[in-house]
């Protein structure tokens, strides 16, 4: 049953993002979904399976994010680019807190494991594209260059965010000058036109 399974994955990420690594048992994520011991060993009956399959809920849930921004937002210009980021940001580290910590700490564990590396790389393109999306169509002139800069700037600020939590946590106020720098916008006299133009 797929219910039960997401049900012992978000378990797994709470404990994830609540206590790290170390706190991921099979055990532990039974008594967190609220189901008989064994229920988890039926559906990963190892614990590398069960990060593996965490990754991948990590990735839909944090997917369903983003298209909940996409469906209503597309920047168009740097200055709308750094908002969406900013937005995004207060979310990673304030709603989606557990979700966010439970990513970095699997990303931690990928440094170790070239197989969790692999599966995190793979199952990380839907949410890459839209921001590599949104970067293009606000301006970008060398997505190569300025896709990496912007979202490791993004990451940078989330991650210190979530180890020092500030309470006038103001991303917008990094982002807006970092976009500004890199991506020039559309040239008003530009007979580019539309999203894909």
């Amino acid at each position: 049953m797929s219910n039960r399974r997401e049900l012992l994955l978000d378990a797994a990420i709470a404990l994830l993002g609540e206590r790290g690594l170390h706190g991921l048992t099979h055990r532990a994520v039974d008594s967190g979904a609220g189901l008989v011991p064994g229920s988890t060993a039926n559906y990963f009956s190892t614990r590398d399976a069960l990060l593996e399959a965490v990754v991948s809920r990590v990735a839909d849930r944090e997917r369903d994010n983003f298209d909940e921004l996409w469906a209503t937002r597309c920047p168009t210009t740097p200055a709308e680019l750094a908002e969406l980021l900013a937005e995004f940001a207060h979310q990673a580290t304030g709603s989606h807190r557990t979700l966010t910590l439970a990513r970095y700490a699997v990303l931690v564990e990928a440094a170790h494991r070239p197989q969790l590396r692999a599966h995190l790389a793979a199952v990380g393109g839907r949410v890459r594209a839209h921001v590599l999306t949104w970067i293009r169509v606000s301006g970008s002139s060398d997505l190569e260059r300025d896709a990496p800069i912007i979202m490791n700037c993004w990451t940078g600020l989330v991650l210190h965010q979530l180890s020092y939590p500030n309470p006038n946590f103001d991303p917008l106020g990094q982002l807006g000058p970092l976009v500004a720098a890199l991506v020039p916008g559309r040239s008003p006299r530009g007979k580019r036109g539309g999203h894909g133009s």
